[in-house]
């Protein structure tokens, strides 16, 4: 007798009840292979999950058993064919990547930066950039494999000394770029294509010009297009398994996924895009989830779990775990100080912020620093105001300078009188006075309107120490946080405390608006009170030096750096840095393209300087590969939209169970590509044509596997055919360009046949 569904209809045979989609699978319920015309169940032996029939036909008969064998031989052949083409594909990546690697002996395009950021690990110098720090650490990781002494800069043009193996450390590179083909062939075999299919999605990433290319030198694209493609696979096998929760499989490429993103984020924030397809899908698979009646509140709560566990917990470890290693190797004062807080710097080898008292006291000589990146120390000079109360000027200024030195004072008609052997401490909650220690004026506040942001008050430097009592020169002390251990008594500290100076008579809050000031203030950032008591950053401070030879020098335990507090501030910074990379619209640059030019390959990029005789190479994709897949993205938008548009008018082209699987795939595959793709129409920052090759990867697997789909839709006998010539194009144009891929040494005028679009700027036009 048949199983009957929920509503009590008999099911037919070869047709699987929807609850089977997420582990509760019934017994009698048949296995079908993984194919583009099955419902999507794993490729799997029957007796791998016996239902109760086979396990009696088992034990007490042979005729399964004959039929069990000849299932067995045929899986053992797939996946020798698999093992063979998964090493065919290794092969020849290797081979593209590694040939003539060493050909150029000059620093290449951004080789001029990551080469210097891995010397910055050899150095332990501690630096900052708008990437996250794994893929430059194991670019530094090569340097040091290599004996190298981080002495080179990497100069962009430069040649490479002697005893500089740029060989290795660009065949270390090449080697992220190898596993792309390899990895693209299983997943699309765990998306449910044939191995001819797959092997064509391989060898298309394979003879990709662009990929090929970039994986060549000393960058960041190949670390991120491996982890990418990690990812891509890892999800892959989750959907491959997915009717079978929590079983080892399922498992193992839950928790492959999760490393994945750890992993991917950890190397560019592009990665992010990673993350968000994952997210989807997994919103996805949880709400299929919720609508299934046969699936217990517990077994719910132990799906997100699950997923909690394995898709945000481990990525969110490796990343901060990257990070941590990251401030444990640059332990040295160097370029990137001055990003993180005054108490993060004290820390850093060869910085003399340590070497200071740490209890602040009256008469000290300090240098105050605003918690916003790119504001610097609280400064003034002996320039005033050009209207206004028009005095002395009161700024912020990003560089060391005698003129962000400040005394702290008692209020007018109040002394201290410091000994060595007894100092009077300021405490939090004081009022005091700051008084500039280059031109003796008082920090100074008063109802005028500040020159930028004229909502709030002017801040400047009045008075002449102690001869002009004015109430306006008074400032109190609010304490927000204290980042030492042990202060008792409350005492200001230099370097740990963060705080507000509240503005005693107008009631306003000493602030940074991150505007910058005219010429006439040298362009340095303004300073104001702020009228609304702003809490927030822009109104946080810190001492960051501090002079008092009164005072004991601070322990240098209560001088540690919390890493969850630093982990913050970096990233912050990274983000304002990222946002920074604007173009410059009165500047014509040949290297930038928009999101616009790179499907349709509209533009190449020059990677190094281009004299008849220099080695030169030009980043262009392979225009079969890239124009296909293009089209295919388009088509297959289209007709996912004219199936859909029919389903609902209750025409339905296409068996339930197959659509349903047509649209998982789709979603993965295109859906990979417009996240890695769509986002930079909204971005402001600058944009190159490698920005595209994640988008790209997505891209080319759609790409087969819509042509696949589609022809065995329409029956059509020859679909290797099909797919062999698509190879075979691409595989002769990558021949073709190869010159742009693998260097060329004479004028570039030679190549013009190759100069398929007007807009490709392979020489200069006379």
């Amino acid at each position: 007798m048949r199983p009957s569904n929920q509503q009590g209809e008999k099911t037919q045979p070869g047709q699987v009840m929807r609850s089977q989609d997420y582990g509760v699978q019934r017994r009698g319920e048949p296995l079908v292979g993984n194919s583009i015309f099955t419902d999507g169940v794993d490729s799997v032996t029957s007796n791998e999950y016996p239902t109760k029939s086979q396990n009696y036909v088992s034990v007490n008969g042979g005729s399964f058993q004959g039929r069990h064998s000849k299932a067995d031989s045929s899986l053992i052949w797939n996946q020798r064919c698999d093992l063979v083409n998964v090493a065919i594909l290794t092969l020849l990546a290797a081979a593209t990547r590694f040939y003539k690697i060493g050909r150029s002996h000059r620093v290449i395009w951004d080789e001029a930066h990551f080469g210097k950021f891995g010397a910055y690990y050899v150095n332990h110098t501690f630096y900052h950039d708008v990437h996250p720090p794994l893929a430059k650490m194991l670019v530094g990781l090569s340097e040091i494999l290599t004996g190298f002494d981080g002495s080179f800069t990497f100069k962009s043009g430069h040649k490479y000394p002697d005893d500089v193996n740029y060989v290795f450390m660009r065949a270390f590179n090449a080697s992220f770029g190898v596993p792309l083909a390899p990895m693209a062939y299983l997943t699309l075999q765990n998306l449910g294509c044939s191995s001819s299919a797959a092997l064509l999605g391989g060898l298309l990433i394979c003879v990709d010009n662009a990929l090929c290319t970039i994986s060549r030198f000393i960058l960041l694209d190949a670390m991120l297009l491996c982890f990418t493609s990690m990812a891509v696979l890892s999800l892959s096998g989750l959907y491959k398994h997915r009717r079978r929760p929590f079983t080892r499989p399922w498992l193992k490429w839950l928790f492959a996924t999760g490393v994945s993103l750890g992993l991917v984020t950890s190397a560019k924030w592009v990665g992010m895009f990673a993350v968000a397809l994952v997210g989807l899908y997994t919103v996805y698979e949880l709400y299929e989830l919720f609508g299934l009646p046969e699936v217990r509140a517990v077994n719910y709560a132990m799906h997100w779990a699950a997923r909690i566990s394995a898709l945000i917990a481990v990525p969110l470890a490796i990343y901060m775990l990257c990070f941590r290693v990251h401030f444990a190797l640059l332990y040295k004062s160097g370029p990137g100080d001055a990003v993180m807080d005054s108490l993060f710097q004290a820390n850093l080898e060869g910085a003399n912020m340590r070497s200071q008292p740490l209890d602040v006291a009256y008469g000290s000589r300090i240098t105050l620093k605003s918690a916003i990146q790119g504001i610097g120390m609280l400064h003034s000079h002996r320039d005033t105001y050009p209207d206004g109360s028009k005095q002395q000027q009161v700024t912020g200024y990003t560089h060391k300078d005698s003129n962000n030195d400040w005394i702290i004072k008692k209020v007018h008609g109040q002394t201290y009188g410091n000994t060595t052997e007894s100092v009077e401490l300021v405490k939090v909650g004081d009022v005091v006075r700051l008084m500039h220690a280059g031109t003796m004026r008082n920090l100074h506040s008063h109802a005028v309107h500040a020159h930028l942001s004229k909502r709030e008050w002017e801040v400047s430097g009045y008075g002449v120490d102690g001869n002009y009592s004015d109430a306006n020169d008074h400032w109190r002390i609010e304490v927000v946080d204290e980042l030492s251990q042990g202060n008792p008594g409350d005492h200001l500290r230099a370097l740990t405390t963060q705080f507000r100076l509240r503005h005693l008579q107008q009631n306003c809050v000493l602030r940074a608006t991150g505007k910058s000031l005219p010429q006439w203030a040298w362009g340095q950032a303004e300073v104001v009170c702020d009228r609304r008591g702003k809490k927030d950053d822009s109104t946080l401070w810190n001492i960051e030096s501090h002079v008092n030879p009164l005072l004991p020098l601070a322990n240098p335990s209560d001088l540690k750096s919390p890493f969850l507090r630093s982990f913050v501030r970096l990233n912050m910074a990274m983000a304002r840095t990222n946002n920074a990379l604007v173009p410059d619209r009165d500047k014509i640059d040949l290297l930038t393209s928009t999101p616009y030019d790179w499907p349709i390959l509209r533009l190449g990029l020059r990677i190094c300087g281009w004299g008849d005789s220099d080695v030169k190479f030009w980043l262009i994709g392979n225009p079969v590969v890239w124009w296909t897949s293009s089209l295919a993205i388009a088509l297959g938008t289209l007709q996912l939209l004219y199936y859909s548009l029919r389903r609902q008018r209750g025409i339905c082209d296409i068996p339930p169970s197959i659509w349903e699987r047509h649209l998982c795939v789709s979603g993965i595959l295109l859906g990979g590509w417009a996240l890695h793709y769509l986002p930079f129409f909204l971005m402001g920052r600058v944009t190159y044509l490698h920005h595209y090759f994640p988008a790209l990867y997505f891209a080319v697997m759609y790409l087969v596997y819509i042509v696949e789909w589609n022809a065995k839709r329409a029956a059509t006998p020859r679909v290797k055919m099909l797919l062999s010539m698509l190879g075979v194009a691409a595989i002769a144009n990558f021949i073709y360009f190869a010159p742009f891929t693998f260097g060329f040494s004479y004028p570039a005028t030679e190549l013009a046949s190759r100069r398929w679009l007007s807009t490709w700027n392979i020489y200069n036009e006379s």
